[in-house]
């Protein structure tokens, strides 16, 4: 398999990715473009992320239509009671349905987005590259970008810094 798994995320100056009720509404508008937003939806293949992030934006494809490709969507409810026809719903161990996102990807590149489907990726070694777009906004309290408590931390180098914007390659 080829491709690069990368989470890629947008939080609040304060590390959440969720304010309180798990809104995402203070993360979209008031930053400039991101070239390296750009660069990651042109290089991704597929898209995993969990069932919260479907409920909270529904039908809405990722990068709001910039980009197509397969969406899964991991759960555990059954798979087959899919309520959006156009992504595929996926469970079991995470191993292999990040393996399933790559050959899913085709090549390019397999994002993980939300708060328990990048953490167990990451938890399980998976993760090649974490790409970070800091907003600048205090929400106080939400949904933490990762929360793993008993885990060894994970060391990063930064590979990119654009304004608030950034690339970092997980070190394994």
């Amino acid at each position: 398999m080829t491709g690069t798994v990368v989470w890629h995320m947008t939080m609040s100056l304060d590390g959440f990715i969720g304010d309180r009720d798990d809104n995402l509404d203070w993360s979209f508008g008031g930053t400039e473009p991101s070239e390296l937003a750009a660069e990651v939806i042109a290089t991704t293949g597929a898209f995993l992320c969990g069932g919260r992030r479907i409920d909270r934006v529904g039908e809405n494809r990722p990068y709001g239509g910039a980009w197509s490709g397969a969406v899964l969507v991991y759960t555990r409810k059954d798979p087959a009671t899919n309520p959006i026809p156009e992504f595929t719903y996926v469970s079991g161990d995470i191993r292999d349905v990040v393996a399933d996102g790559l050959k899913a990807a085709n090549g390019k590149n397999l994002v993980v987005t939300g708060g328990t489907v990048p953490r167990l990726s990451l938890d399980a070694g998976l993760v090649d590259e974490i790409v970070l777009h800091i907003v600048p906004v205090l929400l106080g309290e939400g949904v933490r970008f990762y929360d793993s408590p008993g885990v060894e931390p994970t060391k990063l180098e930064v590979l990119t810094e654009e304004r608030m914007n950034f690339r970092f390659k997980v070190l394994k």
